[in-house]
């Protein structure tokens, strides 16, 4: 991603716009994240666009909603598009270092005085409805960090005049503040277990709220195949009179592992739907693992919908597309003795496909974890995935958010999965600081070994900032 996030924010206008922010409330930073209609009403969204002129109203965008896939899918589309000579703005949530991240152009995230200027014209709006919600009998809350920010990504796109917009949901998809739009096309990644406080504990009741994003007569890409979440979704498609673009019955893809001459994944991608028909034979993917070229399928899909729609876009646009399209912490390698990956899984089926992943690309004489959760997870599965993968588990704590599960009881949990699992001899340490956490590996660890840290976009954050530390944004690394 080229970086215009490197310019000054030691500005005072700059750190007040922050501030006003980072004040509104922030599920993300609250380990009880709400969601019923109370707290995330969508009318309080719509009045928001609606007093700032419905920016949303000219743009073409492509809704991505799903429990994984989701940011890779979007990288996927927009390096595609970009191929095709579209300007593609991209809203993309969390972000690693900074806020402007969730805001991109064409690669490039605001910058830092656009980043102040929207706030500027934002905050009167938002200040006059926090005054209309303080004077109700009903005590709403005003928009949230994820309402403003999903404004002024809208707001920005708008500005910048995108020719699509890849908005990609929050959390669940029917009451995310994304939801307010009216998409060209809805895609829907994948169905799996996550914020099953939110989201409900069966896979058919989290599809329902992902398919809470289809809207009348706007095709529909899905990439879900087991039947009970599947179910759900071709009937909410049929009820609203959608296309609807299955893996399965009109695309498929086939992956292969590729070392030479960098680690890299091969694919053949074939599509059948309405008068649109595309064979693509020995793809590079540049995204590692079986998991990316299942969200390089949705993302071809998706593009191939376009095409129906009229759009112009070449094969030779999606090849490149895929061969170029990257996502930082994302099973990233930033260091090559040792081997060290960063990756943001943080459930089950992610961290299944990290773990299946490294099992393909690396052969390392020891494999060492370095992971962080937050509590709200299902702490318990994920160990139960990773406990067999690894030699050495080092369990820490990110700082900057409260969600996290204390390195301690981390600790114990992987702990008595070892015992129960006939791996008593394992070792585990827990650090309360990454920054200890990778000083101890980097004393313990030989050049032929593999270190992977996951577990949360938090930790894959304070872990980059940690490798790159003030090159961070020209990517250099300080390994």
């Amino acid at each position: 991603m080229n970086d215009r996030l490197c310019d000054d924010r030691d500005r005072p206008s700059y750190q007040a716009a922050l501030r006003w922010l980072m004040g509104r409330i922030n599920y993300e930073q609250n380990s009880a994240i709400p969601y019923h209609e109370r707290q995330l009403k969508l009318d309080r969204m719509r009045q928001l666009l609606n007093r700032l002129g419905n920016p949303d109203a000219g743009l073409k965008i492509i809704h991505i909603a799903g429990t994984k896939g989701k940011g890779s899918t979007g990288a996927i589309v927009a390096t595609i598009l970009r191929s095709a000579g579209f300007r593609v703005g991209v809203f993309s949530s969390p972000h690693l270092y900074r806020v402007e991240e969730r805001f991109v152009v064409d690669d490039t995230p605001c910058n830092s005085q656009e980043f102040v200027d929207l706030i500027d014209r934002l905050q009167p709006v938002i200040k006059e409805m926090d005054g209309q919600t303080h004077s109700q009998a009903e005590q709403m809350p005003g928009p949230t960090y994820f309402d403003v920010t999903t404004a002024l990504a809208i707001q920005y796109f708008a500005d910048r005049q995108v020719d699509f917009a890849v908005l990609e949901v929050g959390l669940g998809g029917r009451l995310d503040s994304t939801n307010v739009c009216t998409p060209i096309v809805s895609v829907i990644t994948s169905i799996s277990r996550d914020h099953t406080k939110q989201l409900g504990n069966s896979l058919v009741s989290i599809a329902r709220e992902k398919a809470g994003i289809i809207k009348p007569g706007v095709p529909v890409i899905s990439g879900v195949t087991a039947d009970g979440p599947r179910d759900v979704i071709v009937q909410i498609a049929r009820e609203h009179d959608c296309r609807l673009i299955e893996k399965g019955p009109q695309f498929e893809i086939c992956y292969r592992a590729a070392l030479d001459p960098q680690p890299h994944g091969r694919v053949d991608f074939s599509f059948h739907a309405g008068d649109v028909e595309l064979e693509l034979h020995d793809a590079r993917l540049a995204l590692l693992g079986k998991h990316q070229a299942t969200n390089a399928a949705v993302a071809i899909a998706t593009t191939l919908e376009l095409r129906l729609q009229g759009w112009h876009i070449r094969n030779d646009d999606i090849r490149k597309g895929l061969a170029t399209a990257r996502l930082p912490a994302r099973i990233e390698q930033i260091s090559n003795q040792p081997a060290v990956i960063l990756d943001t899984a943080h459930n089950s089926a992610s961290v299944q496909a990290l773990a299946d992943t490294l099992e393909e690309y690396f052969r390392p004489a020891r494999r060492h974890l370095l992971f962080a959760v937050s509590e709200d997870k299902d702490v318990q599965k994920i160990v139960s995935i990773l406990a067999p993968y690894f030699d050495q588990f080092v369990a820490t704590q990110y700082r900057q958010n409260v969600r996290a599960l204390p390195a301690k009881r981390l600790a114990a949990i992987v702990t008595e999965e070892l015992q129960r699992i006939g791996r008593e001899e394992t070792p585990v340490q827990s650090f309360d600081y990454p920054e200890t956490a990778w000083k101890y590996l980097l004393e313990t660890v030989a050049p032929d070994e593999l270190v992977a840290i996951t577990g949360s976009f938090f930790i894959a954050s304070e872990m980059r900032q940690i490798f790159f530390g003030k090159n961070a944004c020209q990517g250099e690394p300080i390994l």
